[in-house]
């Protein structure tokens, strides 16, 4: 292997490790806060109670985040050193931003949230836990804004071999962001929210601290509902998204191999690279086309339609693709049979579900890094899309000797 797919390697488990930690943190700030608000306005203490062991996990999620951060923001300057010469300038503004604005916000009154509770008024402790929450998210717009300019560069121009900024809401507001903003969140708060009801069922399952479990995983379970149902809209709109803007990675995503109208989806199948065929392939026909263009009859390209040196590999990107959705459909079954429980009164005693729930602890997360796999593999081979190649963005070796 090359110093290349090395440092994508490397870079990649970092980065693996690392997203493991703000999906959970930003669905556990939304779970607190919730519960906040209700002992703010109930003063039940078993929300307080509940509320108040939520926050210990979250302090322990946020600091394992800064850590795996830590060593992601070191990479940059290890592994892609060429990247942050040319486009570091643009690159480095809103991961200065998240540090300034949001991370310093959020853990301040992270810190307010451990350890005053019964210093400050109970008002404030709520303020507080708004506040958490706030920089939790607001933490993860300026680090999608980066990504995004990644995946969909704008706001800027070349200069002596660098890219400069030449428009800083272009940029950060370039055409994917918002759209991945709202998939990224969403993401999370099914992460955050499927955790909480796992570890409700676990203490259900042991009939220890029933109480709190079951006010927990009622909270939780509400927002896994409906978070999961409406990030298939979420999905679907960006997968519009990058078919508009980033085709080759939609026909690669399909194993779209042939430009074509009323191009079908692909289910599954084994694409074979070398012979542009995917074997075993279930598709359902049009299907593609409607979806991306709203019309079954649509032309949709394939991975013809561009130069060899500038397509992206498609196995990985293909089952890191579909694996996603598959997690994302079986989030939705899941759902559906907890409103049916929901609605029957019986989800505090259909024992059955609270083992499919502990199951499930760690299918969003699963399901979170295929789609960054997805995304980035997709992306390749460029570091920034139509700007800057990955071959082009990594750190010169010096070979050692003596």
């Amino acid at each position: 292997m090359d110093v290349v797919m090395l440092s994508r390697i490397q870079f990649g488990l970092a980065a693996g490790v690392h997203f493991i930690f703000p999906s959970l943190t930003l669905g556990l700030t939304l779970l607190v806060l919730l519960l906040e608000y209700k002992f703010y306005k109930t003063n039940d203490e078993l929300l307080k109670t509940v509320s108040s062991f939520f926050i210990k996990m979250l302090g322990l999620v946020f600091a394992l985040g800064v850590a795996t951060g830590i060593v992601l923001e070191f990479s940059f300057g290890t592994n892609w050193a060429e990247y942050s010469r040319m486009v570091g300038d643009i690159f480095g503004a809103p991961l200065a931003a998240e540090g300034i604005f949001a991370f310093f916000l959020e853990s301040v009154f992270l810190g307010v949230l451990l350890f005053a509770r019964n210093k400050i008024s109970k008002k404030m402790y709520f303020v507080s836990a708004f506040l958490v929450f706030f920089g939790a998210h607001l933490s993860g717009l300026w680090i999608i804004i980066a990504n995004s300019w990644m995946q969909t560069p704008a706001g800027f121009a070349i200069e002596g071999g660098r890219a400069v900024l030449t428009d800083f809401f272009a940029a950060a507001l370039n055409p994917s962001t918002l759209v991945r903003y709202a998939h990224v969140i969403i993401a999370g708060w099914i992460s955050g929210s499927l955790f909480a009801a796992g570890v409700a069922a676990w203490y259900l399952i042991k009939q220890q601290h029933t109480k709190e479990a079951q006010t927990i995983l009622k909270t939780a379970i509400i927002i896994f509902c409906i978070m999961s149902l409406v990030q298939f809209v979420s999905g679907h709109i960006h997968s519009v998204q990058v078919t508009n803007l980033q085709p080759e990675k939609m026909a690669t995503f399909e194993a779209l191999w042939q430009t074509q109208q009323g191009a079908p989806m692909s289910i599954i199948g084994i694409p074979v690279e070398s012979e542009k065929k995917t074997y075993f392939e279930i598709k359902i026909p049009k299907l593609l086309s409607l979806l991306a263009y709203f019309d079954p009859d649509a032309l949709v390209k394939g991975r013809d339609a561009f130069p060899d040196d500038e397509l992206p590999p498609v196995l990985l990107p293909y089952f890191s693709y579909h694996i996603m959705i598959g997690l994302g459909s079986l989030f939705a079954l899941i759902s559906f049979i907890a409103i049916v429980l929901l609605l029957t009164k019986k989800l505090l005693t259909a024992k059955w579900f609270w083992y499919v729930l502990v199951v499930a602890i760690p299918l969003p997360i699963i399901a979170n890094e295929f789609g960054w796999i997805a995304a980035e593999v997709g992306r390749q081979p460029w570091a920034v899309y139509k700007v800057l190649k990955t071959v082009d963005a990594v750190s010169t070796i010096v070979p050692a000797t003596y």
